[in-house]
């Protein structure tokens, strides 16, 4: 019942101070002199006994990333008219899958690529591509597919995320733990992938992986309703529940038994004589964040003594303040006793350090400074649907936003006892959004649950770190593996 009332009343908007920047101390960019120290840091945590995770959300269909393709497909014309599909055909050869795409087209239509081009026949080599008989690629995860070219072997992302995991977040024991969300459809082809490639790159890397894998909830499904907020039913009569969006992995990275967690999307990735700017500012947010996490430890157990004296609690008031951008102006008017309470609740939380890249317009969400419902400000990610753009005040403060959010995350999830925090107890759940979609032909409202890395993590500790575009680089669009990065 809940969900159907939030498809009549809707989601509110964030209540906006300001958009996070480098002038307003919204985002961190440390010295060098200060990279330097937290480079050290990591280093020295990863030499620990301390359990490091790289999470990776890898579930659903490449069919957007092919959707240019697809099109064509259903076109009228049967020759390449697009900028889009020229440029596709045009540089077909360039593409890591083309040697397989040539051997199925050989197997399908008794014609290689150069043979079917020189014939005019593009559909061919397209229906090839992604359809059965063929290679499939619109129905499978971006994951598995061949982005990137190599001598000994082409790699899909889930092979650079193993060498990514080799790169940054090797412990003591030379152990690289790796997490992937996946679509229970596909999960046999993840583990069989993994299983065939992890035994090279750890003899190239001189590691051993612990790769596992897990699925949504389904408990995390949420109804669908129709244009009139009412439960939409399928051709059948069954209602339909489908699943809530990223923001439901909040549940699958509670339940991973880790200290230190690092979240990256799987199509951003690099071949390897670029991955050197990714495992250097990988290094230097995770040392930013454990460096945080000492001190706000330190902190805490002071506070457990009962005996911190007014300047030492204004000290960490100002820790609470300028180093994780948390504020509030009833600060002012506590107490001893009242702010050493609000401190213990405010410090005792998750924190996370997120990277942030300079605004270039490359859609997604962006950080902000933020009212909570407790009237203090503190950073979040939002998304362009929290924002109410319909107030010009809040909308210049989002297109005059100077970085946005490339999913670049570090987290830390246990409390200053070694206890694991229960991450869904840190959920904005009014940061969910409603979606359009269809099913078979009807229209359909979605409701999806507040994003992993935006209400999810809504009352979570935060700081930004501006990190260069280098770290970014997303394949949204097939014709995004031609960019140089890719090549």
């Amino acid at each position: 019942m809940a969900q159907l009332a939030s498809f009549k009343t809707g989601f509110p908007y964030l209540h906006l101070s300001a958009a996070a920047s480098v002038a307003n101390g919204g985002i961190y960019v440390p010295t060098s002199e200060e990279e330097d120290a937290y480079q050290k840091a990591w280093q020295a945590y990863a030499n620990d006994e301390k359990v490091i995770v790289k999470f990776v959300p890898a579930s659903g269909a490449a069919s957007r990333m092919f959707k240019n393709l697809f099109a064509f497909l259903d076109a009228e014309y049967d020759t390449p008219q697009t900028d889009f599909e020229k440029t596709f055909f045009n540089r077909i050869s360039d593409f890591a899958f083309a040697e397989e795409l040539d051997e199925a087209c050989r197997k399908n239509a008794n014609a290689g690529i150069s043979e079917l081009l020189a014939e005019g026949k593009y559909k061919a080599i397209v229906s090839t591509l992604l359809t059965l008989p063929g290679m499939n690629y619109g129905s499978l995860p971006k994951g598995l597919l061949k982005f990137h070219k190599y001598p000994e072997g082409n790699r899909t992302p889930v092979e650079e995320h193993l060498v990514e995991g080799a790169l940054y977040t090797t412990n003591r024991h030379n152990k690289v733990n790796i997490h992937f969300t996946v679509s229970p459809e596909h999960r046999l082809l993840f583990q069989d992938l993994v299983e065939k490639k992890a035994p090279y790159y750890e003899k190239l890397h001189n590691v051993t992986y612990n790769v596992t894998f897990s699925e949504q909830k389904s408990s995390t499904d949420t109804i669908a309703a129709d244009m009139d907020n009412n439960p939409f039913r399928d051709n059948n009569g069954k209602l339909l529940f489908r699943p809530g969006g990223h923001g439901a992995l909040i549940e699958n990275l509670n339940d991973l038994d880790a200290d230190v967690v690092f979240i990256k999307n799987i199509d951003n990735v690099v071949p390897d004589k670029l991955k050197g700017d990714t495992v250097r500012y990988k290094k230097l947010i995770a040392g930013i964040l454990v460096t945080i996490q000492k001190q706000v430890f330190d902190y805490l157990r002071k506070l457990d003594t009962d005996e911190c004296p007014t300047e030492q609690l204004h000290e960490m008031l100002s820790f609470l303040e300028n180093r994780l951008c948390c504020k509030s102006g009833e600060t002012r008017t506590m107490d001893d006793s009242q702010l050493a309470g609000y401190l213990r609740q405010k410090l005792n939380r998750p924190i996370r350090v997120c990277g942030m890249v300079r605004n270039v317009g490359e859609p997604g969400g962006g950080p902000f400074l933020t009212y909570n419902n407790d009237g203090t400000i503190s950073l979040q990610i939002l998304e362009s649907s929290q924002i109410d753009m319909n107030d010009p005040q809040k909308k210049a403060m989002f297109e005059q936003g100077t970085h946005f959010n490339p999913v670049d995350l570090v987290c830390a999830v246990r409390d200053y006892k070694g206890h694991k925090f229960d991450l869904t107890r840190h959920v904005d759940k009014a940061t969910g959004f409603i979606s359009h979609k269809s099913k078979d032909g009807r229209e359909l409202k979605a409701l999806e649950l507040p994003g992993l890395w935006n209400g999810a993590m809504s009352d979570w500790n935060t700081i930004f770190v501006e990190v260069p575009l280098s770290t970014f680089n997303p394949v949204k669009t097939v014709n995004d593996l031609l960019r140089e990065q890719h090549q």
